[in-house]
């Protein structure tokens, strides 16, 4: 049990490689064109509305042992989603949950996961999340949540080799968490049977299907049990979620409890320049404000992003970088420091845009513009969170 993926053991060891390519944009269709006056906007401080919770955790009528645990997370107020999302989850209901990034959207689906999976010992569960660190998020909450459960399951994400998951995946794990790449490479495989998973759940369904996963995420969905009990999350809702969720769920709850639109936190301009050496200087200046405590620099592709972190450690910053080309558990040391603010700046290729939870970063900076306006949202939404203003600088050549 030492090496498996259980909500009463160790983690595992990390894998080194993957077969599928990652969903990096290095290589990706040209961009489009984006009038630099979008990337201009003040900051309007949104005041955080208080909400009551119509219920405290300790009321939900969930197992005991999850109830503990929660308490020793320190969860006692449910958020808005989680508030509304808890009580119909346990009641067997189908939940679509609008919800901004950041607002507990994993605790709402997994209390009554793990609860009806401690109930009925023939239930298994399959979520999928778009991107490999969200997954690892949720599968780091459902590990602390179902603490002591006995309850055992398997991470399936590309840049982990595939031995370790087949290993766990020989174990029958009850609880299935991974991207729709991996996941699916395992279903082709004969490796992972999920007909008799009767419990769904889709995190981030937007972001997901932005990522290009509508097939993948059709397919694996026909081969789950049809008699299942489904949850979507999503930013949006829009024709491409209604068409997954019209067609694989029964008489659905929709609960919208999203405030604001991102940006709204974000001071946001430009940077102009007009030559590559007084491109790097700018960046040098903005890094070097003692406003910058933490900054996310984003470039186009894994050799620009190695590049661009080496010149700024020869200038002396503490940096490091992350893309699609290095290990998950290269991905993970790096992110690791960068949350214990071991380092000052991480540079990034797009991989970081979906999924990154930092919450103290202050500065986005697009070193290199994004493909698309939509890719700039999620780019900038990684600062100006929990209710602080944050800064996005967007570079644009003369």
């Amino acid at each position: 049990m030492s090496q498996r993926f259980s909500y009463s053991s160790g983690r595992r060891d990390q894998g080194r490689s993957s077969r599928r390519p990652t969903a990096s944009r290095s290589r990706g269709p040209k961009k489009d064109y984006i009038h630099p006056s979008k990337f201009v906007k003040k900051a309007i401080p949104v005041a955080e509305e208080i909400y009551i919770p119509k219920h405290s955790f300790q009321d939900f009528d969930a197992n005991e042992l999850l109830k503990r645990n929660l308490a020793g997370m320190g969860f006692t107020s449910p958020s808005p989603i989680q508030d509304e999302a808890i009580p119909l989850g346990l009641a067997g209901k189908d939940i679509v949950g609008i919800a901004n990034t950041g607002t507990g959207k994993t605790a709402a689906f997994a209390v009554p996961v793990l609860n009806k999976l401690i109930a009925d010992p023939r239930s298994k569960a399959i979520i999928l999340a778009p991107t490999r660190e969200l997954a690892q998020q949720i599968e780091q909450q459902f590990r602390t949540i179902g603490k002591g459960s006995g309850l055992d399951g398997a991470l399936l994400i590309g840049g982990m080799a595939m031995g370790p998951q087949l290993r766990e995946l020989r174990f029958n794990p009850r609880i299935i968490i991974g991207t729709p790449g991996r996941v699916k490479d395992h279903i082709e495989r004969g490796t992972l049977k999920i007909a008799d998973c009767n419990i769904s759940v889709l995190d981030e369904v937007d972001r997901m299907l932005d990522m290009g996963f509508i097939n993948d995420i059709r397919e694996i969905l026909g081969h789950t049990n049809p008699d299942r009990q489904s949850f979507y999350f999503s930013a949006t809702l829009d024709a491409r979620v209604n068409s997954i969720i019209e067609s694989f769920s029964k008489d659905p709850v929709t609960i919208s409890v999203k405030s604001g639109e991102t940006g709204h936190n974000i001071e946001q301009d430009v940077v102009h320049y007009n030559a590559r050496d007084i491109k790097i200087e700018k960046l040098h200046d903005i890094l070097i404000n003692q406003s910058t405590t933490k900054a996310l620099v984003f470039d186009d592709t894994h050799h620009s992003v190695e590049r661009l972190a080496k010149e700024l450690m020869m200038r002396g910053f503490s940096t490091d970088a992350i893309h699609g080309g290095k290990s998950q558990g290269q991905r993970q040391r790096v992110l690791s420091k960068f949350k214990n603010s071991e380092i000052k700046i991480l540079v990034a290729t797009d991989v970081a845009a979906r999924g990154l939870d930092v919450s103290d970063i202050t500065h986005v900076i697009n070193y290199s513009l994004p493909q698309t306006y939509d890719d700039y949202v999620h780019r900038i939404g990684r600062t100006g969170r929990a209710g602080k203003t944050g800064f996005a600088l967007t570079f644009v050549e003369r």
